[in-house]
């Protein structure tokens, strides 16, 4: 009985894995262009995955198998998904580690290209991804503040600082903690501006607050009906139902907590702690303070691995550029950075790849696994509510932030490799435009749109290497390209190095 109860076991097993295998398998493959996109093919799993630190779209599908067919379905969908594009990023890791100093002009233009066009895409995203997170006025403030103030400072704490500064605004504003302080200054002040009001202003004053009152109380009511009709009781599936409790899912958060802890506590206390673990903390925190996903993870890739001295910021760009063509999670950039770090440093790239993989990934699954334990108690508060409200809007914003980032360094050449404005040529800001623009067709955001924006950059060669038009009208050697042609020439490329 035992034997044959564990053969059903494996055989259940082996079937739920060949489905998920069956449903996932292509995703890794054929996912391209960021959670804008990942979550139009697969929205309270939104909202989650969202609200949570790591990659937005990984977790949502993690969440959906997890749900469908339990804890190892789950992973292996995360493999299946995930591996496809871990793998070509370490590729790249290990060619990008063995070029030379200098590269054609012609790859410059290409990878140039790729990045203005990712920063169309991304402000597209942004856009789209604002019509879901804006949902009135205080969540519009939220975002665009947050927006804002990430591109005018950049520290380790200050993105999780205003992913957090956002839902407590909207939390304090849903239960109207200070609206009645605000209008009791505000009075006060308009009061001492007057002078003591007459018997009129008395009256049109109680009016007013009458009035004030009255549109409280219409908008409380109107958003208790619409949480009673939130609370209302799900009928959900037996089969669909998650195995473990709240308790187990707190736990697993607490365990993560601790471990989160100690890591970055034996990192900033040892002075001459290994490379690889300095990388695996680096990038452990980084996946625990990521909000947004993809694009936001970025700007902080680029703190915490070129600012430490590990990757080159060229080598940083190149990658970035050829890892929008990838499919897959954008989080797969990371490795990358991995394996370039470890490989720079004397260490085995697939070393560096690995703890890389593990340090950016291992966070975001593991909160959203314990989430989704708690989540069935939490998701009737108001206050989570509001909060998780305020997080997407400040997420969103935090996009625009990576857009203006990314547009500060995307065009890369000879003679500032380390890249700078793409607004420096108008072609760039062209391409960056079509993007944008074209990006609205779906089919401009896979693998046939990333390489199109690729052959962009291919008349970039031309942009950078001829002559204007106005030069070769004008020359009296137009007809032969004898050696005064060639002089010309050079002395037209001398003058765009140094423009």
């Amino acid at each position: 009985m035992v034997v044959g109860g564990w053969e059903n076991a494996v055989r259940r097993a082996a079937d739920r894995g060949l489905q998920t295998l069956k449903v996932n398998w292509h995703l890794g493959f054929t996912s391209f262009g960021g959670p804008p996109v990942h979550f139009k093919i697969y929205q309270e799993l939104f909202s989650v995955a969202q609200a949570l630190s790591g990659p937005g779209s990984t977790k949502m599908l993690y969440c959906i198998n997890l749900i469908h067919g339990g804890v190892l379905e789950a992973i292996f969908a995360f493999l299946i998904w995930s591996l496809p594009g871990c793998f070509g990023m370490f590729g790249l890791s290990i060619g990008v580690s063995n070029i030379g100093d200098t590269l054609p002009r012609a790859v410059y233009a290409l990878l140039s290209g790729l990045n203005a066009a990712t920063v169309g895409i991304i402000a597209l995203a942004a856009v789209e991804l604002s019509d879901k997170a804006i949902t009135d006025q205080p969540t519009r403030l939220v975002l665009s503040i947050t927006a804002a103030a990430g591109m005018l400072y950049n520290a380790l704490w200050y993105f999780p600082a205003l992913i957090v500064a956002g839902g407590c605004c909207i939390v304090i504003y849903d239960y109207r903690w200070l609206h009645r302080p605000v209008r009791a200054v505000k009075n006060t002040i308009l009061r001492a501006g007057r002078g003591r009001p007459t018997g009129n202003e008395n009256i049109q004053g109680a009016e007013n607050g009458t009035g004030n009152v009255n549109s409280s109380i219409v908008a409380l009511r109107e958003q208790e009906s619409t949480e009673q009709r939130d609370g209302e009781p799900r009928v959900v599936p037996q089969e669909y139902r998650l195995n473990f409790s709240w308790k187990s899912g707190t736990a697993i958060i607490a365990v993560f907590l601790v471990s989160f802890i100690v890591v970055i506590v034996l990192r900033a206390t040892l002075t001459d702690a290994p490379l690889l673990y300095k990388l695996f903390a680096n990038l452990y925190l980084a996946g625990t303070i990521i909000f947004g996903g993809g694009p936001v993870v970025i700007p902080l890739l680029r703190e915490y691995i070129v600012a430490e001295g590990w990757v080159t910021p060229r080598d940083f760009l190149i990658g970035l550029a050829i890892a929008q063509a990838f499919p897959g999670p954008n989080f797969n950039f990371a490795v990358f950075l991995g394996g370039l770090t470890a490989a720079n440093n004397g260490y085995p790239a697939i070393a560096g790849a690995l703890i890389a993989y593990l340090g950016i990934f291992v966070p975001g699954m593991v909160l959203v696994h314990g989430t989704m334990g708690v989540w069935g108690v939490l998701r009737s508060r108001r206050w989570v509510k509001s909060a998780v409200r305020g997080i997407n809007a400040g997420a969103v914003g935090l996009i625009y932030t990576a857009v203006y980032r990314i547009w500060q360094v995307g065009y890369i050449d000879q003679g500032f490799q380390s890249g700078k404005s793409l607004a420096d040529d108008p072609w760039w800001v062209v391409v960056t435009a079509t993007a944008f623009v074209g990006g609205t067709i779906l089919w401009c955001r896979t693998a046939v749109g990333d390489s199109t924006w690729c052959f962009v950059g291919v008349a970039e060669v031309w942009h950078c290497y001829s002559m204007s038009w106005d030069q070769l009208l004008g020359s009296k050697h137009l007809h032969r390209r004898g050696p005064t042609w060639n002089r010309q020439l050079d002395i037209y490329r001398q003058r765009k190095l140094r423009s």
